[in-house]
């Protein structure tokens, strides 16, 4: 673990150093310039992705989606009719005539 956190930071290091080669060379004017494009091109690029995303919520899904009704449950033959019937009630050991 310990090699991937030092390689991560050398290529932190490699990343930052030729960055500011690069930026060095520029005048501060163009510096500003590049910072600007970059800012209003990626929050546009932003703006864009969230809006379109907003738009297109529930756009298609009503095509897609088919609601159909409930229907009823089938119900499990007799087994139900007998458990609400009274006379089948159990004797728990006694007999029918007492």
């Amino acid at each position: 673990m310990e090699r991937k956190r030092n390689y991560i930071g050398k290529v932190q290091d490699w990343a930052d150093d030729r960055l500011r080669r690069m930026c060095g060379r520029i005048t501060p004017g163009k510096r500003l310039a590049v910072i600007l494009v970059m800012f209003f091109f990626f929050g546009g690029l932003s703006i864009y992705i969230t809006v379109s995303s907003i738009y297109n919520i529930g756009k298609r899904d009503g095509q897609r989606l088919q609601i159909e009704h409930i229907r009823q449950l089938p119900l499990q033959g007799n087994d139900t009719f007998n458990s609400i019937n009274l006379s089948n009630k159990p004797e728990y050991g006694r007999n029918a005539e007492e």
